[in-house]
C-alpha cells in the first residue's frame, strides 16, 4: 500500500466526518437521538435543509442507515450501521481532545 492511497482515504474520511454538522449528527445518534425530530432539537443552529443533506449523505456513504417503521403514522428512525459505530473510539478520542485543547467559547 502506498502512502499516497493511504493520505487520499484519510482524506476522504476526514472530509466526510468534517462536513459541516456531520460530526454533531453521528454524535447525537451515538447519543441515542434516532428520529429527525429528535436530531434536530439536539443539534443547536442545524436548520432542516442541512440536517436533511447530512442524514442523507451519511445514509449515502455507508454510515447512517434509515429504518422506516410501519406504524400509523409511519415512523422513520436513524439509526448508525456497524460502520458507523466502529467510529466511536476515534470520535471519543476527538472529544477529549477537544476538552483538553480547545477554549470554550465565551458565553454570550
Amino acid at each position: 500500500m502506498s502512502l499516497d492511497s493511504v493520505c487520499t482515504r484519510f482524506h476522504i474520511a476526514l472530509e466526510l466526518i468534517g462536513a459541516r454538522w456531520s460530526g454533531a449528527v453521528i454524535h447525537m445518534i451515538f447519543k441515542g437521538a434516532h428520529r429527525y425530530a429528535d436530531l434536530k432539537a439536539a443539534i443547536p443552529g442545524i436548520n432542516d435543509t442541512m440536517l436533511a443533506r447530512r442524514l442523507r449523505e451519511l445514509e449515502a456513504a455507508g454510515l447512517v442507515e434509515r429504518r422506516v417503521l410501519p406504524t400509523s403514522p409511519v415512523r422513520v428512525e436513524y439509526h448508525l450501521t456497524q460502520m458507523g459505530q466502529e467510529l466511536r473510539p476515534a470520535l471519543d478520542q476527538l472529544l477529549a481532545w477537544s476538552h483538553k485543547w480547545i477554549p470554550a467559547p465565551e458565553s454570550a
